[in-house]
């Protein structure tokens, strides 16, 4: 049971991913748009400003979940619950607010930045997203699994979509000078957004797996319950089946572009784990060995992550 209101707090806020998403898209400003970076007019300023309203938002979101999941997470993971233990529930929906509603604030400053007010709908679908996944989509068959993964999709594009919109600023001389450099770039991000969905998606449905006993006894239906767990597991195994035909097709682009240490890279920090990811995942049957496959998977992400370092090396 936790019992330090700070421990708790920031177990609340899943402050580890959290880091993973500031992380994730610091690596995407600074590591994939490096080349580009001199010429950027998204300056560190409006990115600290950009990635404090995705956290606050990302923040929120945790928050809301565990105010609406207390009794399935009594379940599923009592040493875990936090709302009713440590912090009330009232104080949770205040903080669940002021977190958006800051956050919103932000996107707001950055869209006016960028001369766009449309852009404000990343933090409010973002918003709305959220809350939707806690009180309906969550309980529902794919609907949450897609929701989430979506959300997911959006943290490396972020930063590009900031530095696209930003782009309007520079001078034509220099736009046509990096203009093709920067498809390149935009296209790497797309094929970090992707990979995001796709082990979002398999986590998902993992840890719907993991939490099956939780989830059938608060009449969720997910796909575990709704359609069992051999055929979860199917879905899975080719999801990263999936992941891997697209990270081969990946590597053999660098194979022809002789960087080799690419090729190497995915092979054997992405390639090889997913491959010891869908043997756990078939020979799962308790809910710790479930929970072994969804903590093998979030490492595999971060090694996606950290291949931003190889771009940066190819490409400076």
């Amino acid at each position: 049971m936790l019992k330090n209101p700070v421990i708790a707090f920031l177990k609340l806020i899943r402050i580890e991913n959290l880091l993973i998403i500031a992380i994730t898209q610091w690596c995407i400003k600074y590591l994939v748009f490096a080349p580009v970076n001199e010429f950027s007019k998204f300056t560190p300023v409006l990115f600290t400003i950009s990635l404090l309203s995705t956290l606050l938002i990302a923040a929120a979101g945790y928050i809301i979940n565990d105010y609406f999941d207390v009794k399935t997470d009594k379940i599923n993971r009592p040493e875990t619950v936090v709302i009713d233990v440590i912090i009330k529930r009232r104080w949770a929906m205040i903080l669940h607010i002021i977190f958006n509603a800051i956050g919103l604030m932000l996107g707001l400053y950055l869209a006016l930045k960028c001369h766009s007010l449309m852009l404000l709908m990343f933090q409010l679908l973002s918003i709305l997203l959220l809350w939707f996944y806690s009180t309906h989509f969550k309980k529902q068959l794919l609907v949450g699994n897609i929701v989430v993964s979506l959300l997911t999709a959006t943290v490396p594009l972020m930063p590009m979509v900031y530095e696209k919109y930003l782009m309007g600023e520079i001078d034509p001389i220099t736009t046509m000078f990096i203009g093709s450099f920067l498809k390149t770039l935009v296209i790497i991000v797309m094929g970090y957004s992707a990979f995001a969905f796709l082990t979002s998606f398999a986590r998902e449905v993992i840890k719907d797996m993991e939490d099956y006993k939780g989830d059938i006894q608060t009449g969720c239906k997910t796909m575990p319950i709704v359609w069992g767990i051999i055929t979860s597991k199917v879905v899975t195994f080719f999801i990263i089946l999936i992941t891997i035909g697209l990270l081969l097709l990946a590597g053999l682009k660098f194979y022809k572009e002789e960087h080799y240490m690419a090729v190497y890279y995915i092979l054997g920090v992405v390639i090889l784990p997913l491959m010891l990811l869908v043997v756990l995942t078939l020979r799962a049957k308790t809910s710790k060995d479930f929970k072994m496959a969804s903590l093998l998977l979030k490492f595999i992400m971060l090694f996606g992550i950290a291949f931003t370092v190889i771009i940066k090396y190819l490409y400076e």
